[in-house]
C-alpha cells in the first residue's frame, strides 16, 4: 500500500473521514531496536480521544492510539467481483431475510424485529437496514425490551465488508455493550455451473416440505414445533432434498429458496459416516437444476468461518465472499 507524497509518509486522514473506507500504518511497539510497522485496512468509524478505532472486513474493530499513526489515506471501496453475479449488499440482504421469515416480526422505523421462538438468530434477530426512527441508544433499549418479552436473547444482525455494510453500526453496538457473537460468510456464484455439475441425482428426492425423515438429519431441529416449520417452509419458492439412507434418517439433506434470480442453499447435511462420498455435492446439484428451471440465475449461501471442509466445497463449486453478517447479543 502506497503513502508517500514525495517519499515522505503522511496521515491523510481526520475525523471528518468517519465512515469511509481508509487504510492506514501505524508503530508498534516491538520491544527491539528498531520501529516496526502494521498497516489495517477498513472502515473508519470513530476518531475520539486520540483513539481511532477502524471496523475491518473481517468485522474486528482495531483501536489505534493516535500518535502511533505514520500514514494513512481514503481508499475506493474494495473492487467488484471479477467472476459471478453483480450483487449489492441491499439486494443480497433481502433475499437472505426472505429465506428465514420470522413468525412474529415488527417494525421500528426502517428496522425489522423479528421472532420464531428462538430458532435460528436469523429468525430471531433485528434486520437493521435503514433508520430506526430513534436516537441510537434509545433503540437498542426499544429492541431489548422487544426481544425480554418474548423471552429471548436481543440479537441485532449487521453487515461488513462491502459497499454499503453497515460497520459503523458495528462500532455503535459495540460502544453501547453489545458482543459480536458469531459471525458467518455470505458467498455468491453464477448458478449454472452449480447445476451443470456431473453427479448421480437420481436418488435426490424434492419436495416441499419436510418430512420426518428430512427432519431427523437436519441438526439444528433440535427443539420441535410448530415455529421451526414455519420459518423451514417461508420463502417464495422453497424445495427440500433428500437422499434416502438404510436408516430412520436420510443419508443427505439439503433446502433451497428460490427467489427471483437468486437460489439460497443452506441446511445442507451428511451423515458423518457418509461424507466424502459426493453427496453433499449431489444435494446442490439437484437442488440448483430446480432452481434453474425456476428462471434463477445466480446462487447464494452463509458459512460459517471456522466450517474449513465447506468452506472448500463451495471454493470448488465456485462460490466467492460477498460480505461476512454477524449477530451481536446484549450484554
Amino acid at each position: 500500500m502506497e503513502f508517500t507524497i514525495g517519499g515522505r509518509l503522511e496521515v491523510r486522514i481526520t475525523p471528518a473521514d468517519v465512515g469511509k473506507r481508509v487504510s492506514v500504518r501505524r508503530r508498534t511497539d516491538s520491544g527491539g531496536t528498531g520501529a516496526e510497522f502494521t498497516d489495517v485496512v477498513g472502515v473508519l468509524t470513530s476518531w475520539n480521544d486520540g483513539v481511532v478505532s477502524i471496523t475491518r472486513k473481517s468485522g474486528e474493530s482495531v483501536h489505534i492510539v493516535e500518535s502511533s499513526l505514520v500514514a494513512g489515506k481514503v481508499v475506493p471501496a474494495a473492487p467488484a467481483r471479477r467472476r459471478g453475479p453483480a450483487a449489492s449488499f441491499e439486494e443480497l440482504a433481502a433475499v437472505t431475510a426472505r429465506a428465514w421469515q420470522p413468525v412474529e416480526s415488527e417494525a421500528l422505523g426502517d428496522w425489522r424485529l423479528r421472532a420464531a421462538g428462538g430458532f435460528t438468530r436469523r429468525a430471531n434477530s433485528v434486520l437493521p437496514l435503514g433508520d430506526p426512527g430513534l436516537p441510537l441508544g434509545e433503540a437498542f433499549g426499544r429492541v431489548r425490551r422487544w426481544y425480554e418479552g418474548r423471552g429471548l436473547p436481543a440479537y441485532v444482525q449487521t453487515a461488513t465488508g462491502a459497499e454499503g455494510t453497515q460497520e459503523l453500526l458495528c462500532a455503535e453496538l459495540e460502544e453501547h455493550g453489545w458482543r459480536r457473537e458469531v459471525s458467518a460468510e455470505v458467498r455468491i456464484a453464477s448458478l449454472t455451473p452449480v447445476g451443470d455439475r456431473e453427479a448421480e441425482v437420481s436418488a435426490v428426492r424434492l419436495t416441499r416440505e419436510p418430512d420426518a425423515a428430512w427432519l431427523a438429519r437436519y441438526q439444528r431441529f433440535s427443539t420441535p414445533g410448530p415455529h421451526v416449520l414455519r420459518v423451514l417452509g417461508s420463502g417464495p419458492s422453497v424445495w427440500f432434498a433428500t437422499v434416502p439412507g438404510s436408516g430412520d434418517a436420510p443419508d443427505a439433506i439439503g433446502r433451497c429458496v428460490v427467489d427471483g434470480r437468486w437460489a439460497g442453499f443452506m441446511a445442507v447435511e451428511v451423515a458423518p459416516e457418509q461424507r466424502r462420498r459426493g453427496l453433499a455435492t449431489t444435494v446442490m446439484t439437484a437442488l440448483a437444476r430446480r432452481a434453474l428451471d425456476e428462471g434463477a440465475s445466480a446462487a447464494w449461501l452463509q458459512v460459517e468461518e471456522d466450517n474449513e471442509g465447506a468452506r472448500a466445497l463451495y471454493d470448488g463449486m465456485g462460490f466467492a465472499g460477498h460480505h461476512r453478517y454477524h449477530h451481536y447479543r446484549s450484554a
